[in-house]
């Protein structure tokens, strides 16, 4: 009888090597306290929490520093970042897009004029029917809401947009603060769309509505082939990403509506 181990599977043994070593968890209570300027700041054993480029860690709006507050307690032995998805969008806000929002704003523009929306696959019909059914509503919202009139087409060739139609998107992303942009962007580049952003933003989509907007392609073909377990656990972790960004911007929605009322 042969005394050779099996032979270990290559790829868990690639992925087990470039894991990150994850920091220990070095806090014991979780809390909310004031923050400077009125707003709500994540308190570790009574500190206030930084970000990695040392700003303090702290919100406006007293339902996402709750969540936030919720991720850090849900952190065990060891701090994993992958499973923090609103403190990695947070601290992105606070340590890049606040100084940065034009830039933040000209890119969400950019995304507007190739949006995912405007190109519409050539075949098959049960593609094309999937596609049209989620997305020319979405197509009519743009215009009727925020006043751009998209060009469609089907195919992956570039068709470029009217000016008047980018002027409108500008409009509609102006009013963000940093902490919005950035989830407004986060929904953004996650769907692949800068209208199902603003729907998910303006309250038009639910998170669950957008992301099955933003996968009509991925779904049929799912549907067609089967499922891949690593291309849903990806998957997962994504969606997680577009649900923090959607937190977000349902806050700052309710807090604009709050000040109309």
């Amino acid at each position: 009888m042969s005394d050779d181990k099996p032979i270990a599977n290559p790829e868990a043994v690639s992925r087990r090597l470039t894991r990150p070593i994850l920091p220990k968890r070095f806090y014991k209570a979780v809390s909310i306290g004031p923050g400077e300027g009125g707003g709500h700041a994540l308190l570790l054993d009574g500190r206030t929490a930084r970000t990695p480029a040392k700003n303090l860690l702290a919100v406006r709006d007293a339902a996402v520093a709750e969540a936030l507050a919720a991720e850090w307690e849900a952190q065990a032995e060891t701090i994993d970042p992958s499973r923090m998805p609103l403190t990695r969008l947070v601290n992105t806000a606070l340590d890049r897009v606040v100084d940065a929002m034009e830039a933040v704003r000209a890119d969400l523009i950019t995304h507007a004029g190739a949006d995912l929306i405007c190109y519409r696959a050539e075949g098959p019909e049960g593609l094309i029917a999937a596609e049209d059914l989620a997305w020319a509503p979405l197509v009519d919202w743009a215009r009727d809401d925020l006043g751009a009139r998209l060009v469609m087409t089907r195919g992956i060739v570039h068709v470029t947009q009217d000016e008047a139609a980018m002027a409108a998107i500008a409009r509609a992303v102006e009013p963000f603060d940093a902490l919005g942009l950035a989830a407004l962007h986060t929904a953004t580049t996650l769907t692949g769309s800068a209208v199902i952003g603003l729907a998910l933003a303006r309250g038009r989509l639910t998170p669950a509505e957008a992301w099955a907007a933003a996968h009509i392609d991925e779904d049929w073909q799912m549907a067609k082939w089967g499922t891949d377990d690593a291309a849903l656990t990806r998957r997962a972790a994504r969606f997680a990403d577009l649900a923090a960004a959607a937190l977000i911007l349902e806050r700052a929605r309710d807090v604009a509506n709050s000040l109309r009322d």
